[in-house]
């Protein structure tokens, strides 16, 4: 059975972003809103876009996370808690999710250069709190802005991929590699979140400096594979 990748939040900016890259590589993508109407015609257009037998559904958030193998978490930071909460009993043991969100103070109204203190640490810990014990979590792709997201162009950044699961990482590896140009990196346990989510921050600032849209992050010194 073909693996199923639901973007959860997949009607915004980054998440048809994502969703984009991942169908337009061949997965089968599930978009996932809060109105599965919207959720449908985002596909719609993803399909349109693509062509081909390019695999996008349009659902529910629920639904998404119900049937998909691979959940991506793509909502603002201040709507995950109630996300969470009320996906607890959907999720079906041994689902992976991908935690990409930012605690940026901008969710609540704040600057989009600043980030909220979060009791756990992180946005990425505060998830796993709230999955349970038979779902696995990564932390990735925070730093992949939705407009390199939404473009065909290869992308010019690494992304750093934290997990305490070595599996969650095979795979957020697998899917990172996926987007053109991207460099998946293993960045550590799910506690380094904290360091990679302020680095958003930081990328928010220089594009705003710099009046470009693009800004990433690369080290160098590595080992190309």
């Amino acid at each position: 059975m073909a693996r199923k990748i639901a973007i959860l939040g997949g009607t915004g900016a980054e998440g048809s972003g994502l969703a984009f890259r991942m169908a337009k590589a061949g997965e089968h993508v599930l978009i996932g809103s809060r109105e599965a109407a919207r959720a449908q015609e985002t596909a719609r257009l993803l399909r349109e876009r693509i062509g081909g037998a390019a695999q996008v559904e349009g659902l529910d958030n629920p639904s998404a996370a119900a049937a998909c193998h691979v959940a991506v978490l793509t909502v603002p930071f201040s709507g995950v808690v109630a996300l969470l909460k009320q996906l607890k009993s959907v999720w079906k043991p041994g689902t992976m999710v991908i935690d990409t969100t930012v605690p940026l103070a901008a969710t609540i109204g704040g600057a989009t250069t600043r980030l909220l203190g979060v009791w756990q640490g992180s946005a990425a810990e505060q998830t796993r709190e709230l999955l349970p014990a038979s779902v696995s979590l990564a932390a990735a792709l925070q730093n992949l802005g939705a407009e390199l997201l939404a473009g065909d162009a290869p992308v010019d950044c690494d992304v750093l991929v934290c997990s305490d699961d070595e599996k969650a990482k095979q795979v957020t590896f697998e899917l990172v590699s996926k987007i053109p140009g991207a460099r998946p990196l293993n960045g550590g346990t799910l506690e380094n979140a904290r360091i990679v989510e302020s680095l958003t921050a930081l990328l928010i600032g220089l594009n705003m400096r710099y009046k470009v849209h693009g800004a990433g992050i690369r080290f160098t010194g590595l080992p190309l594979k």
